[in-house]
């Protein structure tokens, strides 16, 4: 559809991260991410990163932003650098506008936790399974939305574009109400009940109320949850441990 109508694909590609899913191979422009999440890893950074393949025509008359002259920069046009027209307008222009510039530290601790990233997420990624497979065969537990289980509807194209795993974060909803899944949350012990995901340590919140509370419950219905839901982020804990919590946290919420 974009190809048709001559737009960019701009993928956010944060939860996935290069070592599960490679946007370009697969015709995307443009790769972004949220760099405070897998690429941080650690919850001790706030930073964005801007990816450009370089595989994009800019001169169909629809940007003129690249095609005209930029008078802020000598008259720049920046569609006549070809592939590096759109990086070079965001750090010319953009990233000089909006003054969205990088700590010099915090660009040192993404560096670093880089040299780990495929590490930590083969570890994220294979708790998450272990964890979600768990949940699926718990009584108490009504849903596992985990496209790494056989039974979800997106599993032939997990397994198709994300042959090394199926992510870290994922949904499930209890046998109860809006009351079992809060006690629920607040029964755990090991997971951090924060917004925040794609930390190293386990997360948990309760959308509904929480990420999600400006929808109303017909609209968080149709988006595929409920007051019933929980969210998880699998850090890197033993996974045995992830799921003693689960299962005490469930046997207090939801008796028998």
């Amino acid at each position: 559809i974009a190809r048709r109508h001559k737009l960019p694909v701009i993928v956010d590609n944060t939860f996935a991260t290069p070592y599960l899913f490679r946007p370009f191979e697969h015709g995307a422009n443009v790769v972004v991410h949220s760099a405070t999440k897998f690429i941080g890893g650690h919850g001790t950074s706030i930073g964005g990163v801007i990816v450009d393949g370089g595989n994009f025509d800019w001169t169909s008359g629809k940007f003129p932003g690249f095609t005209e002259p930029d008078k802020s920069y000598h008259g720049i046009r920046y569609a006549d650098l070809g592939a590096a027209a759109f990086v070079t307008k965001v750090r010319a222009q953009l990233l000089r506008d909006t003054g969205a510039t990088l700590a010099p530290f915090i660009a040192w601790l993404d560096i670093q936790s880089l040299e780990t990233l495929s590490l930590r997420v083969q570890r994220h990624v294979a708790n998450a399974q272990r964890v979600a497979e768990y949940l699926d065969s718990n009584s108490k537990v009504k849903k596992v939305n985990y496209p790494g289980l056989k039974n979800n509807k997106y599993y032939s194209l997990a397994k198709r574009y994300f042959p090394r795993g199926a992510g870290s974060i994922f949904t499930f909803s209890v046998n109860g109400d809006v009351n079992a899944a809060k006690k629920t949350i607040d029964s755990l012990q090991l997971f951090s009940q924060l917004a925040n995901v794609a930390d190293a340590k386990s997360l948990v919140i309760h959308p509904s109320t929480t990420t999600h509370q400006q929808l109303s419950p017909a609209e968080q219905r149709a988006a595929g949850f409920g007051p019933e839901t929980i969210r998880l982020s699998i850090g890197l804990e033993d996974p045995d441990d992830l799921i003693w919590d689960l299962g005490q946290a469930l046997d207090k919420a939801i008796p028998g």
